[in-house]
């Protein structure tokens, strides 16, 4: 998800935050949501305060000029009467955008803060790092910074094909472009020959960055490109991918969903593909 139009980030609340502030509450990986997943509403600082609801709150800043705040609740919350408990990846396309965007951010901000609760060079109780979003060990200074771990994404080409795959975590016939974590001491470029090499078998080139896209689950920043496929046949990793295919830009199978930089760099690449290449 992208940056929201009209939000302005910032870990500094004002001195007093109104009744009317949103509140991106998380227990473990669930947002607490008032009504149910057909029906989602973010709540309001007064709407957890009348219903009980407490926590460790993390401001976010501000969405046309309305304040946004994330809270961490305890793992073991159970939703009061009128609320439930929900992952994200139900609520795509039944959030607008915006907040979405706002609840992945939340999520991310309440993930590091439940992860960060003791140094992890000595063990002592951290605390919040002055005049920055950290936590900082009172014993021996050790600062932690919420995590983020870079991940390339990369959309094969072979002429008027394109070379999809669908992974075993993915649910049904959903395929999608190739994706893996980058490692210590690569670059995003590495990181692509690698995963495409180890995962499908195959050689690339050409490389062109496509965009990016923060990705809650949990702290990932997808990075995407497109590459021109330069030799090798086709040899999946059983441990990665069920099933890898070159399907032609006029009958692609099922994709992700709309939420996912994965179906703009595909269809965005299939258009382009469709406009220039001839057909045969």
């Amino acid at each position: 998800m992208h940056t929201p139009a009209g939000f302005t980030p910032s870990h500094v609340a004002p001195p007093s935050l109104p009744s009317t502030t949103v509140a991106f509450a998380f227990s473990g990986n669930k947002l607490l949501i008032a009504g149910d997943e057909s029906a989602p509403v973010i709540p309001s600082l007064a709407d957890l305060e009348r219903a009980g609801v407490s926590g460790a709150r993390h401001y976010l800043g501000a969405l046309d000029g309305g304040h946004c705040v994330a809270l961490t609740l305890a793992d073991e919350s159970e939703a009061p009467p009128g609320f439930a408990l929900c992952g994200l990846r139900p609520l795509f396309l039944r959030l607008p955008d915006a907040t979405l965007a706002l609840a992945q951010r939340a999520f991310q901000v309440v993930e590091w803060d439940r992860t960060h609760r003791f140094c992890g060079q000595c063990g002592t109780p951290t605390r919040d790092k002055d005049g920055e979003r950290a936590k900082q060990c009172p014993r021996c200074g050790y600062v932690a910074y919420p995590r983020l771990s870079p991940a390339m994404m990369v959309l094969v080409t072979r002429g008027r094909e394109l070379l999809l795959a669908r992974a075993n975590r993915f649910p049904g016939a959903m395929y999608s472009a190739l994706a893996g974590f980058v490692e210590p001491g690569e670059t995003i470029e590495d990181c692509i020959h690698r995963e495409v090499r180890e995962e499908v078998g195959v050689e690339v080139a050409d490389l062109a960055y496509f965009g990016s896209q923060s990705w809650a689950f949990p702290h990932s920043l997808m990075i995407a490109y497109t590459a021109r496929y330069a030799g090798g046949e086709l040899r999946p990793d059983p441990a990665e991918i069920a099933e890898v295919q070159w399907f032609p830009v006029d009958a692609l199978p099922a994709l992700p969903t709309t939420v996912s930089i994965s179906r703009r760099l595909i269809e965005t690449t299939a258009a382009r593909l469709r406009a220039v290449t001839p057909v045969g």
